[in-house]
């Protein structure tokens, strides 16, 4: 990224400097905790079956207790909003979902930082699942952390958007391959055995929350001396949170007692 520098008023026609100024460098720690917890998960699952078989179906243990199960959700099990998006189905499942947590995680923490990306994370996996609660029907069920990826994506889409001054070509061309990658994955999506509705879900968390409480940058200082400070507050990130709670919460109440 450049910021071009201000031209003196002495010297009307000197040219034009540009100033590099990079992106903080952050280690994606909490991208890394997620997939090494959602790999020994997996683990677990696999060891569960070894050693006291399928719970029910070919259903391990700990999808049985901590899956999306909508009629278990119906009877008060509510954590299964959240724990879906640490389980997984089988060693492809989970090798394409830690794959793209790692290759969009890595870069979206870097962005946001380790609390909020982690906020970001599990709010676009509750609301994926939320939705994934009302629309799959009364025996619906489902494990991965593509909904929790999927608004990843999503908020990538409207970092971009609101940065796009400061990336300029980049952002349009990040923004482009965003969207081209969910109308890939959303029409794979169609077919049967996949939980189009989470992904969907998932999208909306993940965008809505970047909408209100995402980072801003804006390049600060001085030529040479120039940084870049993230221009959201505190309570903008409150409110992100909040806006997200609200919809996907009223719309689990409205499923459970009213659909």
């Amino acid at each position: 990224m450049t910021e071009p520098a201000p031209l003196s008023p002495l010297e009307p026609d000197s040219p034009t400097q540009t100033v590099r100024v990079a992106l903080p460098f952050l280690a994606p720690t909490v991208t890394y905790s997620i997939i090494g917890v959602t790999v020994a998960v997996y683990l677990l699952q696999k060891l569960s079956v070894l050693l006291f078989g399928y719970a029910i179906y070919e259903i391990d243990w700990l999808e049985y207790f901590f899956a999306r199960f909508n009629s278990a959700i119906r009877a008060g099990e509510l954590w299964r909003f959240i724990t879906p998006v640490f389980l997984h189905g089988s060693v492809p499942h989970i090798f394409f979902n830690m794959y793209a947590l790692l290759s969009i995680g890595t870069f979206m923490e870097r962005q946001f930082g380790h609390g909020r990306f982690a906020l970001l994370y599990f709010l676009s996996g509750f609301a994926g699942n939320v939705f994934s609660f009302l629309f799959t029907g009364e025996n619906g069920y489902s494990v991965g952390a593509s909904t929790a990826v999927f608004g990843l994506i999503g908020a990538e889409v409207i970092f971009f958007y609101q940065n796009r001054e400061l990336f300029g070509a980049q952002a349009k061309q990040a923004i482009g391959n965003a969207v081209f990658i969910i109308a890939i994955n959303l029409f794979i999506g169609l077919s049967p055995g996949i939980d189009n509705w989470g992904h969907v879900g998932g999208l909306l968390g993940g965008m809505i929350f970047t909408w209100f409480g995402g980072v801003y940058w804006a390049v600060t200082g001085i030529p040479p001396e120039m940084k870049l400070a993230d221009q959201r507050e505190i309570r903008e990130v409150i409110t992100g949170l909040g806006v997200v709670v609200l919809i996907f919460s009223s719309l689990a109440v409205w499923g459970l007692f009213y659909k």
